[in-house]
């Protein structure tokens, strides 16, 4: 194992936010919103070892819960909403920002699952 390349993280990762292959960064790691190709289309690289399971889930509901707890907080004290205001904004904003981010974090994910060689990403093909 210490004869192989080190794969690039930072590249990876940028790649796996952009939702594209760790490997090469043109094709799309994603087929349709969440599923992971079994390969890219472009490069051939194998993806289907990942193993992101509850991760971006869990990542997505920490990132939204610790950006929005302060904002309902300082929206509240500054502006004293009506609650059912409050409640409609608030959650149209947590879905939206949760939707955004989890096919981004499992990018993130398998992304660097790909860079450190784990779970099969690391077998010559």
């Amino acid at each position: 194992m210490d004869t192989l390349q080190e794969r690039p993280l930072r590249a990876a990762l940028l790649r796996g936010w952009c939702r594209r292959c760790p490997n090469c960064g043109a094709g799309p790691m994603l087929n349709g919103y969440l599923n992971v190709r079994d390969h890219c289309p472009v490069c051939g690289e194998e993806l289907h070892h990942h193993r992101a399971d509850d991760g971006p889930a869990y990542l997505t509901i920490l990132i939204v819960g610790h950006l929005m707890a302060p904002l309902i907080l300082w929206a509240f004290v500054t502006y004293r909403p009506e609650p059912m205001v409050l409640a409609s904004v608030f959650s149209v904003g947590c879905v939206a920002l949760s939707l955004y981010l989890l096919p981004r974090l499992k990018g993130l994910m398998v992304a660097l699952q790909w860079a450190k060689r784990m779970h099969g990403f690391g077998r010559p093909s």
